[in-house]
């Protein structure tokens, strides 16, 4: 949906329900509007005043002299249908934003009523912000109930959030920090315009985002695949998007009939689609403005650090993050590292961190950032200069402000003086300039930003003829498919499984090959084989495999027993499928076996995927030394398991109907993967 004009830069704007009283949403929005440089015309709807704040009031929105553009409602839900209505077709009213609580929030009948709204609102091609928020602020007007109204600027962040409070405490926390916006979405109970399509209007609006920084604070999560089209879009166009998604605790374990099943959550389908995004996740409001902070700075040009610091203590514990997070603080050894030593007063140390000490100079600090990036290959240059209270430090934080300008690395300002540099810190804000007051916290945000998965292109999986060949292989089955129609699925994606066969007499047993020995025995019917004791490896004649033949068959639930070519299990791999509603399905792989639900050596992954971004996740993974190699024993053949993992992308969007999948183990025969033990669930159509 494209968002109506009107209520990004409106001409005009009626607050109904504005008041005298400050302390009342339509007082304060009034407020806001009048004091944060709105340039349009203001009305007043309020049946009991005639002037509101110097401006003329209306008793009744009928009343209005002419058309207006935005109206903003802050009163009793019983009365805003009507309101609407009004203002929709009698005064050319195309943009919306409702305060009021009362409606989705409350129950079905306030549901009832919110859906009247907006079928009213669509009518007329308008756009609603609300219900049950605290408005909307932008470049144009602050049309909020809430205060502070943040620094606004055109090159500002835009924040979009679920939750007004949140989106407050966000503005609050990032105030002092030096974090300007261009923009703040609250969307409420987002009963047209949610996070999703704030996305959309913003990857719509910027051609070029080179430089934006979108944030979002979201509780759920209702599109999942237009989150991914236009984060991917912004992400693509240079926007740095940083978001928060609450509400990721389970109160309990998931029944689930397989593997995949039991580790996928919902919490981690999310951690996919940020990925996929281009989204970095932050788990607080802090997290999300050290973030937003790292995005306004320059690129970091290697992962070397060099720390200059008065205190040592805090560069310490930000050596001790940098390097946790796999960035480098390395010891400084060039040439130069004496003569700046020199120059700084006794006691100082240039090891890096380089330690100005508590009573060095503004020169000394200019110097010390000019030789870690002239001389001692710094890719970033973080520097902690706070106050002891001995002198002012208006020059220090001056020469901070032309490193940043002047150098072409990121020189990242840790001010941690909260009270004794305040007045100077203030200063260095007026500026334009953001600056870190933690250095752990610091360290974090930035190992997380240098440490961000790429956002790799899209593979084009789907394959009519394909879909068609699937769809004839499971025709009527829905649930568990059976073991034929699994390898039948399986030979028409090409996935190699070893020779097998199923017995279900005793007699059967003399038609294994001779060459097949030693085989593995494992029950069919029953999902979890191991669990009944239903798998028997180094069955190494016949004579042993009737035997086990007649014990297998006893176990409750067989249909009859597979006989597999046994292959060397010393490297087992794990993959699976789970679909997590419109998230789409969700590719599992890693360490497998018996034990895979409880070493959780995985990574997960939303589909589809192709080779680079597939490598990529599994070079992360403990396991991945093991399959190139070790002590002298051969690695497996990498790209293979690329393929197979490549075909059961291509798998589940040509048979979405796969609700899960799993592969455990995938054995290797020659290097070469194979898909040894195979459960497919088909959802009821």
């Amino acid at each position: 949906m494209s968002i109506h004009p009107y209520l990004i830069k409106p001409r005009s704007i009626v607050v109904v329900g504005g008041t005298d009283n400050l302390h009342a949403p339509g007082g304060r929005i009034l407020k806001n509007l009048t004091e944060n440089g709105y340039r349009g015309k203001i009305y007043v709807v309020n049946p009991k005043k005639t002037q509101v704040q110097g401006i003329s009031s209306y008793a009744r929105v009928e009343d209005l002299p002419e058309q207006v553009d935005l109206g903003i409602i802050a009163v009793a839900a019983r009365f805003v249908e009507d309101i609407v209505k009004v203002l929709t077709e009698k005064k050319g009213t195309r943009g919306f934003i409702i305060i009021s609580a009362g409606f989705g929030d409350t129950g079905p009948e306030g549901k009832a009523m919110e859906e009247r709204l907006v079928k009213q609102i669509e009518r007329v091609g308008g756009s609603l912000l609300g219900p049950n928020n605290i408005g909307l602020i932008n470049t144009h007007y602050a049309g909020v109930f809430t205060t502070p109204v943040p620094s606004l600027s055109p090159d500002g962040a835009d924040l979009i959030s679920g939750s007004g409070a949140t989106a407050v405490f966000i503005m609050e926390a990032a105030a002092p920090l030096g974090l300007r916006f261009n923009s703040v979405w609250s969307v409420g109970n987002a009963a047209q315009i949610g996070i999703e399509e704030v996305l959309e209007y913003l990857d719509e609006q910027y051609l070029n985002a080179e430089g934006r920084t979108v944030l979002i604070y979201a509780e759920t999560v209702k599109k999942p695949q237009k989150w991914l089209k236009h984060a991917r879009s912004l992400t693509a166009k240079g926007a740095k998007l940083i978001g928060i998604k609450a509400g990721s605790s389970q109160a309990g374990s998931r029944a689930a009939g397989s593997h995949t099943g039991a580790i996928a959550s919902p919490d981690a389908a999310v951690d996919a689609l940020f990925e996929k995004s281009g989204i970095l996740r932050a788990y607080g409001r802090l997290d999300l403005i050290y973030r937003a902070g790292i995005a306004r700075f320059k690129k970091m040009r290697n992962k070397n650090t060099v720390i200059v610091t008065h205190a040592g203590g805090p560069a310490v514990m930000l050596t001790d993050t940098l390097e946790k997070y796999g960035l480098k603080v390395p010891e400084i050894e060039h040439e130069k590292a004496r003569e700046l030593l020199e120059f700084l007063f006794p006691g100082s140390s240039v090891k890096n961190p380089i330690d100005i000490l508590a009573t060095g100079t503004s020169e000394h600090l200019e110097r010390s950032i000019e030789y870690a990036v002239k001389y001692f290959e710094a890719g970033a240059v973080p520097v902690i200069f706070g106050s002891p209270g001995l002198f002012p430090v208006d020059e220090a934080y001056r020469v901070i402000a032309n490193a940043i300008e002047r150098y072409e690395v990121p020189v990242y300002p840790i001010m941690p003086s909260l009270i004794n540099t305040d007045r100077e810190m203030a200063a260095f804000r007026a500026k334009g300039y953001f600056h870190f007051t933690d250095e752990v916290l610091f360290g974090r945000a930035l190992g997380d930003t240098m440490n961000k998965t790429p956002v790799f292109s899209l593979p084009v999986a789907k394959n009519k003829e394909l879909r068609l060949l699937l769809l004839s292989l499971i025709e009527g089955k829905t649930g568990f498919l059976d073991d034929d129609t699994v390898k039948n699925l399986m030979e028409a994606i090409n996935i190699k499984m070893p020779p097998q066969r199923l017995l279900k007499r005793r007699e059967e047993v003399n038609r294994i090959p001779t060459d097949w020995f030693p085989v593995v025995m494992k029950v069919s019917g029953p999902l979890h084989k191991t669990d009944t004791g239903g798998v028997i490896l180094n069955v190494t004649d016949r004579k042993m495999a009737e035997k086990i033949f007649e014990d297998l068959m006893k176990i409750e639930g067989v249909i009859g027993v597979t006989v597999q070519k046994q292959l060397d299990g010393s490297i087992e791999i794990f993959a699976g499928v789970k679909r997590e509603g419109e998230f789409g399905h969700m590719l599992l792989f890693g360490e497998g076996g018996t034990a895979v639900e409880i070493r959780k050596n995985f990574k997960q992954i939303l589909l589809p995927a192709g080779r680079e971004e597939l490598f990529y996740h599994l070079e992360k993974l403990n396991v991945y030394p093991i399959l190139k190699g070790y002590r002298n024993r051969p690695g497996v053949d990498l790209n293979a398991l690329m393929e197979m993992f490549e075909k059961l992308s291509v798998l589940v969007e040509n048979l979405p109907e796969i609700d899960e999948m799993d592969i455990n183990p995938i054995l290797f025969d020659l290097g070469k993967p194979v898909a040894v033990d195979i459960r497919i669930k088909i959802l009821a159509r």
